[in-house]
């Protein structure tokens, strides 16, 4: 698999994620701002349930704008070979789960070349544990479930 695809892949998502929710945080304040939404008594709670609706998701869209910065820069840098998992590591678990280890929008799948791909950070309980293993190391996720690190790309 090609890992700048992959990269390519993940920006594209991101991208289209990234249009959908800054339509909706759009909407969200247009609600929230609106003359007509003014609260009628003071038990009315509309407005105020309205504007934090509005506020989680602008600062949804300030981080999803940031993953896909950082994407960007990773995807302007020429793949790597690596031998030990780190960011921008394509990992292949037991030789059929793939994940990539990037710099934000953790927990995103991505269709690759008919392959489903998960994007982990080295922050994430399974990013810890995979950074800095090598192909053929084995990674306890929790008591009892174990995973071999098949490839590194």
């Amino acid at each position: 698999m090609n890992k700048t695809a992959v990269v390519s892949a993940i920006v594209e998502a991101l991208g289209q994620e990234l249009a959908a929710l800054t339509r909706g945080a759009r909407a969200s304040f247009a609600a929230a701002t609106d003359p007509d939404s003014r609260a009628e008594n003071k038990y009315d709670t509309r407005t105020l349930e309205a504007s934090y609706v509005a506020r989680g998701q602008a600062q949804r869209v300030a981080e999803l704008q940031e993953a896909v910065h950082q994407f960007q820069v990773l995807s302007r840098q020429p793949p790597a070979v690596m031998d030990r998992v780190g960011l921008g590591s394509l990992v292949t678990l037991d030789g059929q789960h793939l994940h990539f280890i990037g710099p934000g929008a953790g927990g995103t799948e991505i269709q690759v070349e008919g392959q489903e791909i998960l994007l982990i950070t080295p922050a994430s309980p399974l990013g810890q544990k995979l950074m800095g293993k090598k192909a053929g190391d084995h990674v306890e996720v929790r008591p009892g479930l174990t995973f071999q690190v098949s490839a590194i790309l």
